[in-house]
């Protein structure tokens, strides 16, 4: 692939605006799934088929399918709800196992090979508006023996799993959809209790983890989204030691969107991530990746950040 083509790779866009189709044939790493975009089984399947012949290299078919209120197929299995993180834990090891097994062949099921899940944030602030029961438990090391459970269940199934929101959303006391949390703790305290899962996900060869769009004063005196931090993706990288794919949360989330869409985009592989989400296919989106491109080209620092990121992501396609 041509460097265009690997920048390409480096993005999973949603299907609102379509642009997503003209980008499979330029090397579109991957697609994410909303709930308005599935509308039956068949439907489904028939749009991941598509999708798959549409892309010159294989595309990563993704979804946020936690369980609870993080559920996008529900409109297509009869109105069953799968539990909530916190709920399906509180149940036992063998349901959370069950659980997670019964989610990973239903996605399978339908196309998909990477699910945004599990949430190993740890819930340490009652008044957390974005995660809640989302999370496993607010004691650190429940919430890694669960993630632990959920990553081994999706792999055995054919699912990537893919951990978040690093460095911990735990502690927030607001929605980063909406503005920019910030987390205003120590290192020592972070490390102790909301890194510490990623950590130990990350010895255990977890294959994604995903950035989350807030600001921690540990990492930046600056007021700057871990996904854009070189300093908190450094720590993942360099101190962690973490070589899987580090993949952005939502770039339309308002605690990033003021950052700009080509200006993100560059700060963000400047500080080491290695794949964007967008829930969009919108012109402005695509222009904004023709545009880094051309930055690209006049640029041998970023574009070699680039090649670094594509290493890993086609190393992770290996496994679909």
């Amino acid at each position: 692939m041509d460097l265009r083509e690997k920048l390409y790779g480096m993005f999973i866009l949603g299907l609102d605006g379509g642009g997503y189709e003209d980008a499979l044939k330029k090397g579109l790493g991957g697609v994410i799934f909303f709930t308005k975009d599935i509308q039956t089984p068949e439907q489904f399947r028939d749009l991941t088929e598509k999708i798959k012949k549409l892309s010159i290299t294989k595309p990563f078919l993704s979804i946020d399918e936690e369980g609870g209120r993080v559920e996008r197929t529900e409109n297509i299995h009869g109105g069953k709800k799968y539990l909530s993180a916190k709920f399906a834990f509180e149940k036992g090891e063998e349901f959370l196992a069950a659980q997670t097994a019964e989610i990973a062949r239903e996605l399978k099921s339908y196309g998909v090979n990477l699910n945004f899940a599990p949430c190993i944030d740890t819930n340490t602030n009652p008044k957390n508006p974005i995660i809640g029961e989302r999370a496993f438990s607010s004691n650190p090391d429940e919430v890694i023996k669960a993630g632990k459970i959920v990553c081994k269940t999706y792999r055995e199934n054919g699912i990537i799993p893919c951990a978040k929101h690093y460095p911990g959303h735990g502690d927030a006391d607001a929605d980063s959809h909406l503005t920019l949390p910030v987390i205003d703790l120590p290192l020592d305290v972070m490390e102790r209790i909301h890194i510490k899962p990623f950590k130990a996900l990350a010895d255990d060869g977890v294959e994604m983890i995903m950035a989350a769009h807030l600001h921690c004063t540990c990492f930046d005196r600056e007021v700057i989204p871990a996904s854009l931090s070189k300093n908190a993706l450094s720590y993942l990288r360099n101190i962690i030691g973490y070589d899987g794919v580090i993949i952005s949360d939502d770039m339309v989330m308002k605690g990033v969107a003021a950052y700009g869409t080509a200006e993100a985009f560059e700060a963000g592989i400047r500080a080491g991530l290695d794949m964007f989400i967008y829930r969009n296919s919108l012109p402005e989106i695509t222009d904004a990746i023709e545009k880094l491109y051309q930055r690209v080209l006049q640029d041998k620092a970023l574009a070699a950040c680039i090649e670094k990121s594509y290493e890993r992501i086609q190393k992770l396609k290996q496994r679909l």
